[in-house]
């Protein structure tokens, strides 16, 4: 069994199990910060970004590439539709791959990429809320590039990576990256998954059963068990064991794994994310107390939730219960409307309300009291007229490249009363606002990221015991920022990988089921041949489809048995008559019975633990060793098979 590791970022895996000439991917993850290379794509033309320099290399400057690269506030961008990097392809065709696992809908998001145009011809394979909510991430990623359409594209600044300053310089495997996918290719993805509950059992090909068991992290996020009848594997990515709005966390699902595969840690490890909400309603309060607006990116589900329940609770709290707060992206409605039906997903106490009968999430409440507006754009019908400042607005995309979030920091950027407040930590806030300097409003950085810390992750794992833990290498040196945050199990066995690595997982078969039929069952005649132990001849054919092993009845022994008594013997009556010979050889008996045969001149020879006789006058060799015996004989072929026929009678048989 071995593991291919296909993208180097650990908040977005992506992971292959190779087992039995069977391809299973774990998750299939997008690396998004690539479009942090490019400009941001505003909806109307801007003045600052169009009329940027060009970058020109100290040498070897191609005039071709000439409008390709900007310089803007010391640092150098590509003019151009931003590119996402691919889990990589050339390790393993994705054509070839048999089963799609996903745990949450944050590692889908390179799904079209993967199964589009590709030749992919296998099965995807995730919770309801994981495919709905992972819709809403592609359509909203989808709208927002298409929206802002560049003419043209740069490729030619990525033959010329090493005469480009950082970061461009250190771009991974560039000429991969890849424009945005279609809404066709969304949509043809899509069709391809199949929706599983929590705790269902998945057949996948005979290898293994696969069951999605409740991750806690997010709406339908699950860790994967894949089990067979003789060992027992469990992914474990993007995990959290806090109490927020998804169904809590099951590990007894994931206890005494043969091997444990571990991955999505947070990303904000040395921050608490109940101080960073506090801190964000504290900022919110203060821009607003000073006529100001706060701006918050988000994506289009997930935390964005449980921020519009806190904050609102602390406006209103302090008096700022007028306040307006807006949601606004192409998929806001129906995020909206389906985070209020999924009562299943939910943790108890969202799921009592639902018994009530109540609105699991407040959101449901502020938006009928007209606290809390949605809109697809800026520039849809009636945001304009509903728009009053102070305000609260939240909208994507969080790397601010493109989306709404671009407006409105054209439009609020120069006012030091306002503020921008990043809470998603896919991406590092300074080099987000990089090419919006300078830059007057406040911004703060409070990320909130409830996936495993490494404190968490440590106890997890003794509580789990695996006997194998499987991670990436990073996770067992020291965060930089904290000396004493890692990875650390002294009493197990840790097997670490990097991007690009392929690791052999210490998973051997030395035992596979078998099916037999009842017709077979019933011809069993077991004999026993020591205390305990019993042993049968079954005759059949082994029949393997799926990897599922069964033995069927002969094609002669179904036949009715209407054969004369003078007719040839069947296939399954000449293997009935073969005797099966075990246990051990008594050398003492089978010199006695060489004797008795007309053997003479024997002579035993105890070297060490083996046995050997030389039978002298026949120029031949018999060596006994525990599990095999040889008989070497230089003379007549004869003479060596009267000599295993003497050996065998010698043998117990059945």
């Amino acid at each position: 069994m071995r593991l291919y590791c296909l993208s180097g970022d650990l908040a977005k895996p992506c992971y292959i199990i190779t087992f039995k000439g069977l391809r299973i991917m774990l998750d299939c993850g997008l690396t998004e910060q690539t479009v942090l290379n490019f400009l941001p794509l505003p909806f109307v033309q801007s003045l600052k970004w169009s009329n940027l320099p060009n970058f020109v290399p100290s040498r070897d400057h191609d005039p071709q590439m000439d409008g390709e690269l900007k310089d803007c506030c010391g640092r150098v961008f590509v003019d151009s539709t931003p590119e996402f990097n691919l889990p990589m392809d050339k390790m393993l065709d994705f054509s070839e791959v048999d089963v799609i696992l996903i745990s949450n809908y944050l590692n889908m998001l390179a799904l079209p990429y993967i199964t589009e145009n590709t030749g992919f011809k296998g099965k995807v394979y995730a919770t309801e809320p994981t495919l709905q909510i992972g819709r809403f991430f592609l359509e909203e990623l989808v709208d927002y590039i298409e929206v802002s359409p560049k003419a043209c594209t740069a490729r030619l600044w990525k033959e010329k990576l090493h005469l480009l300053p950082s970061p461009l310089s250190e771009a991974f495997r560039a000429k991969k990256w890849r424009t945005i996918f279609s809404l066709k290719d969304v949509q043809g993805s899509l069709s391809k998954v199949t929706i599983m509950g929590y705790d269902e059992k998945l057949d996948i090909l005979g290898a293994f059963i696969a069951t999605p068991v409740s991750s806690g992290y997010c709406l339908g996020s699950s860790n994967w068990v894949l089990s067979t009848a003789h060992e027992k594997i469990c992914y474990v990515s993007g995990s959290s064991t806090l109490t927020t709005h998804p169904r809590p966390i099951n590990q007894s699902a994931l206890r005494h794994a043969d091997v444990l595969i571990m991955t999505g840690l947070t990303q904000a490890p040395t921050v608490n994310p109940d101080t960073k909400l506090g801190e964000l309603c504290m900022n919110v309060a203060l821009t607003i107390r000073n006529n100001g607006s706060a701006l918050i990116p988000c994506y289009p589900s997930g935390v964005v939730y449980d921020l519009f329940e806190c904050l609102t609770q602390n406006l209103e709290n302090a008096g700022l219960n007028n306040v307006p707060m807006f949601f606004i992206s192409p998929v806001a409605d129906s995020s909206l409307a389906y985070s209020n039906i999924l009562a299943e997903w939910l943790s108890s106490a969202k799921q009592n309300k639902v018994y009530l009968p109540d609105d699991p999430f407040p959101h449901a409440f502020y938006l009928r009291n007209n606290k809390l507006k949605h809109y697809n754009h800026v520039f849809s019908e009636g945001f304009s007229k509903d728009f009053r400042q102070p305000c609260v607005v939240f909208c994507g995309h969080p790397s601010l490249r493109f989306g709404d979030a671009v407006h409105f920091i054209e439009m609020w950027g120069n006012n030091p009363n306002n503020s921008i407040i990043f809470t998603e930590p896919d991406f590092p806030y300074l080099q987000v606002l990089a090419p919006f300097q300078p830059l007057a409003m406040k911004a703060f950085y409070c990320p909130i990221d409830t996936s495993l810390n490494y404190q968490q992750a440590n106890k997890l794992i003794k509580e789990l015991k695996p006997n194998v833990l499987v991670i990436p290498e990073a996770y067992t040196k020291p965060h930089p920022s904290a000396p004493n945050l890692f990875i650390e199990q002294p009493d197990k066995k840790i097997i670490t990988f990097k991007c690009g690595e392929i690791i052999r997982l210490p998973l051997k078969r030395k035992l596979d089921r078998i099916y037999i039929t009842s017709e077979l069952a019933q011809k069993i005649s077991p004999k026993e041949v020591a205390a305990g132990v019993t042993f049968s001849t079954l005759t059949g054919v082994l029949q393997v489809k799926d990897k599922v092993h069964c033995i069927q009845p002969c094609a002669d022994s179904i036949k009715e048995e209407t054969i004369s008594s003078n007719s040839a013997p069947t296939k399954e009556d000449v293997l009935k008559n073969v005797k099966y010979e075990y246990g051990s050889i008594d050398v003492e008996a089978v010199m006695k019975r060489l004797t008795q045969d007309g053997f003479s001149n024997i002579k035993l020879d105890r070297t060490g633990g083996a046995l050997t006789l030389n039978l002298v006058n026949e120029d031949t060799v018999i060596k006994f060793e525990d599990n095999e015996t040889h008989i070497i004989c230089g003379g007549k072929p004869t003479t060596r098979l009267k000599l295993r026929d003497t050996i065998m009678k010698c043998l117990q048989s059945f």
